[in-house]
């Protein structure tokens, strides 16, 4: 008999979540949503899938090329499984949520899925998780955002953050005088400083934006060297703006800089940052100050999204087996609840043969208290 063993694989980047991993995920999900909690950001839910005109036309820099669409049968009409929750709660913000006080404050999580994998990382649904400050960019807002970022990955169980700083207008605000560029060639010269490549930029017309590429490493020494470039004070601003958010986490994390970094930032406005932390080569989320697109104009809003994946992975790898008490046929069940109640984990018998080593357990309910098994 031929066996079909395509009904037993999943899509190429999709993968389940095993117990393990599946613990490690409700954990760091919930730690990760208790402090933006904490911090007075309500959580929203949005559903999987939307009108691919909404999340396509909401931001400026959302790629519908990356979404998985398919035509409602319903409506006739083109749907999206969402790519990106951050676009979702930009349009309850300007629509629900319209007429709620300024800033307002909302966090998210679930998953999200792309039609290609990012880079070397297969993955093509990820678990995102993420705050955003709807009706401020400010420097202000922007060290909130920054700082609530830290605090919930470390609270989430990552260690030796660092954030690295970019800001993804930097090429539009100097050409408009400080380093005049025509129209042209602001998109070539935009990329070659992207991929850091000096004969590129040369080539492009980019040869005054040289020094950019050297106004990269950890933030005092760059900040300064970014200061020496700020021809006609352009950039005073925003450099200000740096130092203040610095100054904000300072102790918290390293800050590198990276002013013309925009991988990532498709649709950031002034101010851009990405997140890493010990152990883990990916970066573990992105956020910044960025526009949302409404019917009746836009309003600014910053925010962050983590995905926390590679987190979720090596706290799943390094956890320490749990204690698990076996609960014998016949045992008192006012004592097991009074167990539970202070931390033990349970499994009841279902059958005199259940073997408590073979499902796991470390201990057996011995008369009202656990005895360690031999």
């Amino acid at each position: 008999m031929t066996q079909d063993i395509d009904r037993d694989l999943l899509p190429e980047g999709l993968e389940d979540r095993l117990p393990a991993n599946a613990a490690s995920a409700a954990r760091v999900t919930r730690a990760a949503l208790d402090v933006m909690d904490g911090h007075g950001f309500d959580r929203v839910q949005t559903p999987s899938i939307e009108f691919e005109k909404s999340m396509a036309s909401r931001m400026a820099g959302v790629q519908p090329r990356r979404m998985f669409r398919f035509v409602d049968p319903a409506s006739l009409r083109t749907l999206a499984l969402r790519s990106d929750m951050t676009v979702q709660v930009g349009r309850i913000a300007t629509t629900s949520l319209a007429q709620s006080a300024r800033p307002l404050r909302l966090c998210y999580a679930g998953q999200v899925v792309t039609i290609k994998s990012d880079g070397l990382n297969p993955a093509r649904e990820r678990l995102q998780l993420g705050a955003e400050l709807i009706g401020s960019d400010t420097v202000a807002a922007a060290a909130e955002m920054v700082a609530l970022a830290i605090e919930a990955l470390q609270v989430a169980g990552a260690r030796d953050i660092s954030v690295d700083f970019t800001l993804p207008d930097l090429v539009d605000t100097l050409a408009e005088k400080a380093l005049p560029l025509p129209a042209s060639k602001i998109e070539a010269v935009r990329r070659e400083l992207d991929a850091k490549d000096a004969g590129g930029l040369k080539d492009a017309g980019g040869e005054a934006y040289l020094p950019l590429l050297y106004a990269v490493g950890p933030f005092e020494r760059a900040i300064e060297q970014l200061a020496e470039i700020d021809a006609g004070g352009a950039l005073a601003s925003r450099i200000a703006g740096l130092r203040a958010i610095a100054a904000r986490v300072e102790g918290k994390a390293r800050i590198t800089l990276d002013p013309s970094e925009r991988h990532g930032f498709e649709y950031q406005s002034w101010f851009g940052f990405t997140i890493y932390a010990e152990g883990i080569a990916a970066a573990l989320g992105r956020g910044g100050t960025y526009t949302i697109l409404a019917r009746d104009g836009e309003e600014v809003a910053t925010g962050f999204s983590l995905y926390p994946d590679p987190l979720i992975a090596k706290l799943a790898n390094g956890a320490a087996p749990r204690d698990v008490l076996f609960l014998p046929p016949g045992h008192d069940e006012e004592t097991a609840a009074r167990l539970r109640a202070i931390g033990w984990r349970t499994v009841a018998a279902l059958s005199d043969e259940d073997d408590p080593a073979a499902l796991g357990c470390t201990h057996r309910l011995d008369g009202a208290e656990p005895a360690k098994l031999g």
